[in-house]
């Protein structure tokens, strides 16, 4: 039998402490320069870290991450529910944990799911990935859901540009013509693939000379609805119908207009998620039904047969939408 190569020959070959070397095999945080280093020296000299005694699954299998942008919207909410239900009867707890779309919480988060060794990680997140972070928990499958992260990771997701063509295409049906869109972060993905919708269908119809002028990216949270609500009213020539690409967005959106006495059907409304509260009747704002139970279902199920050893390719599952037009159209509409 040959020698075996030692963590203290590692740490020499990378110029750092066996204590790093052992945390960047722990999954413990450690800067990205020294992680390639003590990777690269690793390879260098065959270097096989023992998991036996560290794994054993070290009962790692009974906890699962849960890392999602804001747990205070419904739509997340009802996500978390569904990978609680499917966790718990797989005998795993979870640990839901909210980033607020701060990459550097979710960084942590990461971390901490790689350092208490949990089974696995289901993630919405802040924004696609440019670095390996997601994919060194050693030993943990990851789920990307709502949002891909743009590393090969199995993914749950929605047609958001068919959500966001869908939505402004009731609108046009209900008798509205000059519609508008107000949308989430531009480094988003769901709040662009939904503009990008609404966008396709505008250009068709040729609403707008310029249809960047009624697009207004904002946080997906009710002041980022009120904010670019109240700059489209603004606008010298304003819109008679808007999209909001997420429900709380729309709920500021809602108030804005109220406020103007603008209310629906008057002035249209359509959001992609269902209202999560709102004091006027649901009938009058068009929705695009997002399924978000059975996306947060869908992923706890990707991902403990993941946990079980499932070897298929890599997969992305994208879920059906529902749209469902308001019942009063405009009131001078075709």
């Amino acid at each position: 039998m040959g020698c075996v190569t030692t963590i203290y020959e590692v740490a020499e070959r990378a110029g750092v402490s066996p204590a790093t070397v052992s945390r960047v095999f722990n999954g413990s945080p450690v800067s990205a320069e020294k992680t390639r280093h003590v990777r690269k020296a690793a390879a260098d000299l065959n270097f096989v870290p023992n998991r036996t005694a560290r794994t054993l699954r070290r009962k790692n299998s009974e906890m699962i991450a849960l890392i999602l942008p804001d747990i205070e919207n419904p739509y997340f909410t009802s996500m978390a529910r569904g990978v609680e239900d499917v966790a718990q009867a797989a005998g795993y707890s979870l640990v839901l944990c909210n980033t607020d779309d701060d990459p550097g919480k979710e960084s942590q988060y990461l971390d901490i799911a790689a350092s208490e060794h949990m089974a696995g990680v289901v993630l919405a997140p802040v924004a696609r990935h440019a670095d390996e972070q997601l994919l060194e928990l050693p030993g943990r499958p990851l789920i990307s859901v709502d949002r891909t992260t743009g590393l090969p990771v199995d993914a749950v997701m929605m047609d958001n540009f068919a959500a966001g063509k869908d939505a402004v295409t009731a609108l046009y049906q209900g008798g509205y013509r000059r519609i508008a869109c107000i949308t989430g972060p531009d480094d988003v993905e769901t709040a662009v693939e939904r503009a990008r919708g609404w966008k396709s269908v505008v250009d068709r119809r040729q609403m707008f000379a310029d249809p960047g002028a009624f697009t207004r990216f904002s946080t997906f949270r009710v002041d980022g609805g009120r904010t670019a609500m109240a700059s489209l009213l603004e606008s010298p020539s304003p819109p008679d119908a808007v999209v909001a690409a997420n429900n709380v967005m729309s709920i500021g959106a809602l108030q804005v207009l109220a406020e103007a006495g603008m209310r629906p059907p008057h002035f249209g409304v359509a959001t992609i998620g269902d209202l999560p509260f709102t004091t006027i009747s649901p009938k009058s704002v068009t929705v695009v039904h997002l399924p978000a139970r059975h996306m947060g279902v869908t992923a706890a199920q990707l991902l403990i047969e993941r946990i079980q050893g499932d070897p298929q390719p890599v997969r992305t599952v994208v879920l059906r939408h529902e749209t469902r037009p308001a019942a009063y159209p405009h009131p001078a509409g075709a």
